[in-house]
């Protein structure tokens, strides 16, 4: 998708416009008050959260952008020189990454996997990552089978509810998606 559209498109990133990413990055923005936090974005493509993130939060104190893909690390790290942004170009699953204050998790979650239980994984993950807590938006219906996959929100609250009794679904922003903050 990187080679049919090319770095500065949305759609290179599976989004289905420049829109329907940026109320996905309205929603995820408002998990708290970012400024003087350290942000870890799982699957940061671009680093297209980064610079939305930076318009509401100047202040931030660390943002560190992860993606497996090495040309979307690239193509981010030629967009930022910013001393407080590092783009790595490793999974989010990887063992080795720090604890940051928050995690966020935009569209990289919605990919299928062969493992059913994948999913679930990845939000524990997320959540050993952070300090005070995570946020990610996933699908809750796709137009059509194949790359992409819709979950329940009820069925994701509740297994975040095994993690924390602090949990807060956004559902109110898109007919296609919601929105999970897990606080510790």
């Amino acid at each position: 998708m990187l080679k049919q559209y090319g770095r500065d498109n949305s759609l290179a990133l599976g989004w289905r416009d420049r829109n329907s990413q940026l109320i996905r990055f309205d929603a995820l923005a408002t998990i708290a008050d970012l400024n003087g936090k350290t942000i870890l974005d799982a699957g940061c493509g671009h680093g297209d959260l980064f610079a939305f993130l930076l318009e509401r939060y100047p202040d931030i104190m660390g943002y560190c952008g992860v993606d497996f893909i090495p040309e979307m690390i690239t193509a981010a790290r030629s967009r930022f020189t910013s001393p407080t942004a590092s783009f790595w170009p490793v999974s989010f699953m990887s063992p080795d990454l720090p604890v940051h204050d928050y995690v966020l998790a935009s569209g990289s979650l919605n990919y299928a996997s062969a493992d059913p239980a994948y999913i679930y994984k990845a939000i524990n993950r997320l959540f050993e990552l952070s300090r005070f807590g995570i946020g990610f938006n996933l699908l809750r219906k796709v137009p059509y089978e194949g790359l992409l996959v819709a979950y329940d929100p009820q069925d994701i609250v509740a297994s975040c509810r095994t993690l924390s009794d602090n949990v807060v679904l956004v559902d109110d922003y898109d007919t296609e998606d919601f929105t999970v903050f897990v606080y510790r």
